[in-house]
């Protein structure tokens, strides 16, 4: 799960991850970087951390497609400390194309941040990295899905200037 949205205290919106200067205590300084072969272990490691569920063979099956292949528009992208090189973070998109006939877009579809490191604007800087990354390939949208049980996730989304886009997202229970 990503940070708390800061947004309504400091008065910031989505897109910035600069602290204003009576905030630089709270700030986890970090350098956002693609992920790489080693980093692993600890995306597994602070996702374990953050959903209770041990899925090592899913996030290396995930570093393989989205760290390894079509980087032009794949993203594996992490938060390492800059106080002790830890990870603390990571956050995954690609960009999809005419799905259903929709126009290319950015596609976010994993961003955590270690419980320890929240509240400390590393869910913000990765957002908007990603978001940095989607405008360098040439796209203007970027879209997530969010469970309606998840209000804090919610409100970190839409305190990075997300809102509810022009398609419904559908399912139906196959048992």
């Amino acid at each position: 799960m990503p940070d708390t949205p800061e947004a309504n205290r400091t008065g910031r919106t989505g897109g910035t991850a600069e602290p204003q200067p009576d905030q630089e205590a709270r700030f986890r300084r970090v350098r956002i970087r693609r992920a790489v072969e080693d980093d692993v272990c600890d995306v597994i490691e602070i996702d374990h951390r953050v959903t209770g569920i041990a899925k090592p063979d899913y996030w290396r099956d995930i570093f393989e497609r989205y760290g390894n292949r079509r980087l032009e528009e794949r993203f594996f992208l992490v938060a390492q400390s800059e106080a002790d090189d830890t990870l603390v973070g990571f956050v995954i998109g690609e960009v999809r194309a005419w799905e259903f006939g929709s126009e290319p877009c950015g596609w976010l579809f994993a961003l955590s941040v270690d419980p320890e490191a929240r509240q400390e604007h590393v869910g913000e800087r990765l957002f908007e990295a990603l978001s940095e990354r989607f405008r360098q390939a040439g796209i203007n949208t970027m879209r997530t899905m969010v469970s309606r049980d998840s209000p804090q996730v919610l409100a970190f989304f839409r305190g990075e200037g997300m809102m509810a886009g022009r398609y419904f997202q559908l399912e139906k229970s196959l048992d």
